[in-house]
């Protein structure tokens, strides 16, 4: 993930930014969703980070669940081969990196991907977690308790999981 720099824009700079401008600015912000960026960019001025987040997940949340849904594909299941071969972006490498994921043994990997699957089959997404709040053993509790649960409350835990990894990764953005 980027540190802040000289060249990380303050709130004054992001609010006087062109929509192209904008959207180039923070659009992998929410992975692979430019389009929440796009959203948000009317709701300027933002008075704080939080306004800015706030217009983001606004964006997401307005949608009906068939897209949000939709949205929650874009996101990467959790996995030590995804991250080992280079297949995500940057900010989710990093990320699952930072929980160990990276490192699972053959039989970890394995029993991960089995529950990523059952998973999948029973809400019909991802299973989204902010694995920078969580150990690897936290991660795995997570993910076999999380299962079982309705899937309107897993919509709904999803989006403020979401809520946690692109806020960390905003204010990584914006200085």
């Amino acid at each position: 993930m980027s540190q802040i720099t000289l060249d990380t824009p303050n709130l004054a700079a992001i609010n006087a930014m062109a929509k192209d401008q904008f959207v180039h600015a923070l659009g992998d912000i929410f992975e692979h969703s430019p389009d929440v960026a796009e959203d948000a960019w009317g709701a300027r001025p933002f008075q704080s980070v939080d306004a800015l987040h706030d217009a983001m997940m606004d964006s997401i949340r307005g949608r009906d669940v068939s897209a949000i849904k939709a949205f929650f594909d874009r996101h990467p299941e959790l996995s030590a081969e995804a991250v080992r071969r280079g297949g995500l972006t940057a900010a989710s490498t990093d990320e699952q990196s930072s929980a160990g994921l990276h490192a699972l043994s053959q039989e970890e990997e394995a029993q991960l991907q089995q529950m990523n699957r059952e998973y999948r089959e029973r809400h019909g997404f991802p299973f989204i977690i902010c694995v920078r709040h969580y150990t690897k053993a936290g991660i795995f509790f997570e993910l076999k308790n999380r299962v079982a649960r309705d899937t309107a409350f897993e919509v709904d835990y999803a989006l403020n999981q979401i809520k946690a990894i692109t806020r960390g990764r905003l204010n990584q953005r914006v200085a």
